[in-house]
């Protein structure tokens, strides 16, 4: 059986990018529910249309919406051998209804990627001009990050309650980061 990893971070901490080279070293699928609902966006699906005026607000896309892609997502063959879950669960309630469907080894470890405030700022604006991203204003980003704070942050104590948590300083290059993402792994 494959590892099933959690990577929690805030908006900007690289956790897209580090989740692509966990994913590649273990062989297993990535699954991000950001990229999930972008497809449905782009796909004009019922459920993309619902989500594309909630995440131009800089808000999150409902529990009940995004648990409903997850649960799906997970029973696909791929994810038989292990995941890596990035962008889900965001809070704790999510994190409980996972529990509650697929008991208490849905995750062996939760990998917190930690990245000061001012820096996630910098780093999303910088992202924003170079995509040309319109709807990543600083008043969204700050906004998404004060989000991530109120509901996010606090599934590192769950996991680390849980005994479940790798904690990783989410500044350096990109090949830092997942050097020390590998170690935390060990």
């Amino acid at each position: 059986m494959g590892r099933k990893l959690l990577l929690l971070g805030p908006p900007g901490a690289g956790k897209g990018t580090q989740a692509q080279h966990i994913a590649k070293l273990l062989g297993i699928p990535h699954i991000s529910t950001g990229d999930m609902l972008r497809q449905a966006v782009a796909d004009e699906t019922e459920l993309g249309m619902q989500a594309k005026a909630i995440m131009e607000a800089g808000d999150l896309v409902p529990d009940d919406l995004v648990t409903a892609l997850v649960i799906e997502r997970l029973a696909q063959p791929d994810a038989a051998c292990g995941y890596l879950l990035d962008g889900y669960p965001r809070n704790a309630a999510q994190a409980d209804t996972l529990t509650d469907t697929y008991g208490d080894d849905v995750f062996d470890t939760a990998i917190a990627v930690d990245v000061e405030s001012e820096e996630l700022v910098r780093r999303i604006l910088q992202r924003a001009e170079e995509q040309d991203r319109a709807d990543d204003t600083e008043d969204v980003i700050r906004n998404r990050l004060n989000i991530y704070r109120a509901d996010t942050e606090p599934l590192i104590g769950y996991y680390r309650d849980r005994d479940r948590l790798a904690e990783v300083d989410g500044v350096g290059s990109v090949d830092e980061v997942f050097g020390r993402i590998v170690e935390a792994l060990r």
